[in-house]
């Protein structure tokens, strides 16, 4: 399942915003080293397309690349992230936050 938002994950379930970018956070940071390169490879793949396309657009077409960089970036690197991450997410939560068991 894809996830683009961490209140739809259900081991995230019942915990507020900070607590679930804490575990999403503590999760991205115990991934494999492969895993990190390539998602940390795929984010930049991402950033110099859309850079490029800005360093060559002219006139109204640079804030277009701009707001379509802001939307793009994050709607294509969280789900990768939530899924990379997905199976480390209920350890950590029994980790970090034992008294919010769903």
């Amino acid at each position: 399942m894809i996830y683009f938002n961490s209140q739809s994950i259900p081991e995230l379930a019942g915990l507020n915003f900070s607590q679930r970018m804490e575990v999403i956070r503590t999760a991205a940071d115990r991934l494999a080293a492969p895993t990190k390169i390539t998602l940390n490879i795929i984010k930049l793949i991402i950033l110099s397309t859309l850079f490029i396309l800005i360093a060559r657009a002219e006139g109204l077409a640079i804030p277009g690349y701009i707001l379509l960089l802001v939307v793009v970036y994050p709607l294509i690197t969280r789900p990768i992230t939530f899924y990379l991450c997905r199976s480390q997410f209920a350890t950590i939560r029994r980790q970090q936050f034992p008294e919010k068991q769903a």
